[in-house]
């Protein structure tokens, strides 16, 4: 039995929800294992995003979005309005949580970056990980599938990690 593990790093704008296609990346790490029979795991290890295993899409909108994430987005957004303020719409961060991130920088620099309760709920939904079977050294997504992470968190700009973890023969 082989596992082998890599991590992907990449960078969120801020300012809006960031996804990134990462098929291609999964895709080399499953030829660079050599695993011929198994199964791959693709995770996030931050609670405001999400893995996901959505159809391909050839359409993109004038900012440079795909249409699914798009409507993803609208969808998602009905369900856990973007919070503008600390208004009572969400309970989230509560005073404790507040108090706690007094000591953080980043915090005392710009309060508003834990207005981010949306994020958390949208990436609970969606999930942090997918789980895919390796069959003749390649994951099986079919003809048309892709892999992609979100960062549902446009509060800043930040690095985030994908780890990738095969496990086969």
């Amino acid at each position: 039995m082989t596992v082998k593990t890599k991590e992907l790093s990449l960078q969120t704008k801020g300012k809006k929800i960031t996804f990134f296609n990462i098929t291609e990346a999964v895709n080399q790490f499953v030829e660079e294992t050599k695993i011929v029979e198994g199964i791959l795991t693709v995770q996030t290890e931050h609670t405001t995003c999400s893995v996901f295993f959505e159809e391909m899409v050839h359409d993109f909108d004038i900012k440079g979005d795909e249409f699914l994430q798009v409507d993803l987005n609208k969808g998602l957004e009905k369900l856990f309005p973007n919070q503008t303020s600390n208004d009572g719409y969400y309970r989230y961060p509560g005073p404790e949580h507040l108090r706690l991130a007094e000591t953080n920088q980043a915090f005392i620099d710009d309060p508003s970056i834990m207005l981010n309760g949306p994020a958390h709920l949208k990436a609970t939904m969606l999930g942090a990980s997918q789980t895919f079977v390796i069959k003749k050294c390649r994951i099986q997504t079919g003809r048309c599938g892709d892999i992609y992470f979100a960062d549902f968190d446009y509060c800043r700009p930040r690095f985030r990690i994908v780890h990738m973890c095969a496990l086969g023969e």
